[in-house]
């Protein structure tokens, strides 16, 4: 489907419920730009998530959305058994369908299993709040509890539903997740990427119909803002929740060789996480407390911030989906330095619009790194443009939204037309 034009109100009259695991969270702002841009287009949008975010939103976009969203578990215990009550009264013949889909989910996962009967309670509150706002169709974010949780919900009568899965912990071990059975009953479900769509389509064996490709999108503002000038320093950022699989830890390392090689470099890695004292730790025993810091979680502007002001983004990664703060690289005119994980080789093309080292070769990291820091401007630059190019035409926020608003059209005609099967 084509870009939308300008003013266009072509999802005038769709009433979409979104659920979330926790939303809005920092790293989830493709959500927010979703949402935004779907109502955009005359969409009508509840924004449901199972659980508040952990901290305060840092970004004032997502406190708004915050304001904007219904919280499942805020509801509060009373409430998901008051509505557990009326179901049993009200559809017990679907309730105990629902029940099914939960111990057999149950069953099949690893670790976790009685919180399926938690998504059980929760469906039954979801289900109420969906019929009475009016939805005629529930998206899930993630193939995860979310999508556990809207599977449910139609099992007791609930909308139809879709799922976006976006990695690496759906593909990972699809079974425990009960991925091919959430793929089964959805309506249609949505991969991030080229990769992402073979992932889904591994676990759904002959219902590859239902598998569509929407991307996460960029705002518009950033895929028309001019590149700032290159810093003379040698500077690079790196973004990215402090995890085993984003893959600071090899950075610190690549950053060690550099430093017996005399090279001059900077490097910032913005986030927090778990892997932050581990960090701290090799910084401080290979003496590159002046040349790495840890700035922390900062705001989506200052995240922006740190990019413009770097030479280029490094990403070390272990396991992705299609990580947005490289779309956001390139859109800013920023080269990135990555790994050939999951769908990253889709945006980074080696020589074109970046690099790119296999995962877990620190010595391959640090050559890739010493290249970048060694590029000139003008070429530097070349990779940006052709990677600016290469989001606006594959993540344009609004265009992608139109994609999706038309699945969710033809999945509500459909819901229709046989009833609420």
């Amino acid at each position: 489907m084509s870009a939308a034009p300008a003013g266009s109100r072509e999802a005038t009259g769709l009433r979409v419920a979104y659920l979330v695991n926790q939303y809005p969270l920092l790293s989830h702002s493709f959500i927010r730009r979703e949402i935004r841009a779907l109502e955009a287009l005359g969409a009508e949008v509840l924004r449901l998530s199972i659980r508040s975010p952990a901290a305060p939103p840092l970004n004032p976009a997502d406190r708004d959305e915050l304001e904007r969203t219904r919280l499942v578990l805020g509801a509060g215990p009373a409430a998901l058994a008051a509505a557990l009550l009326r179901s049993a009264i009200r559809r017990p013949g679907r309730l105990l369908s629902a029940l099914g889909a939960a111990l057999a989910a149950a069953f099949r996962a690893k670790r976790g299993r009685l919180r399926h009967l938690a998504y059980w309670a929760e469906a039954c509150l979801v289900r109420e709040w969906t019929e009475a706002w009016g939805a005629q169709h529930l998206h899930a974010h993630f193939g995860t509890n979310s999508a556990m949780v809207a599977l449910l919900c139609h099992r007791l009568g609930g909308p139809g539903y879709s799922f976006t899965a976006h990695g690496p912990e759906e593909f990972e071990d699809p079974e425990a997740l009960s991925l091919p059975a959430k793929i089964r009953e959805a309506r249609f479900v949505v991969g991030v990427s080229e990769f992402g769509r073979s992932q889904l389509e591994r676990s759904c064996g002959d219902l590859r119909d239902k598998i569509r490709v929407v991307r996460c999108g960029v705002d518009e503002a950033l895929l028309r803002e001019e590149p700032a000038p290159f810093p003379a320093v040698p500077r690079v950022v790196c973004v990215g929740r402090l995890c085993e699989a984003k893959g600071q830890w090899l950075l610190v390392e690549a950053a060690r060789l550099l430093a017996l090689r005399a090279a001059s470099f900077e490097i910032a890695i913005v986030g927090e996480g778990p892997l932050r004292a581990d960090l701290e730790a090799r910084i401080a025993r290979h003496g590159l407390g002046e040349r790495v810091r840890l700035l922390g979680a900062l705001p989506e502007e200052s995240v922006k911030q740190q990019i413009r002001e770097a030479r280029a983004l490094v990403l070390p990664s272990f396991a992705e989906g299609l990580p947005v703060v490289i779309m956001e690289a390139l859109a800013l005119g920023r080269p990135v330095l990555s790994t050939t994980v999951a769908g990253i080789p889709e945006l980074v093309e080696p020589g074109v619009t970046g690099w790119l080292v296999a995962p877990g070769d620190p010595a391959a990291l640090a050559d890739a790194l010493e290249q970048l820091l060694l590029a000139k401007d003008e070429e530097l630059a070349a990779l940006g443009r052709a990677g600016a190019a290469r989001v606006a035409q594959q993540h344009d926020a609004r265009r992608e939204a139109a994609r999706l608003a038309a699945s969710f059209r033809e999945a509500a005609a459909a819901a229709s037309g046989r009833g609420s099967a």
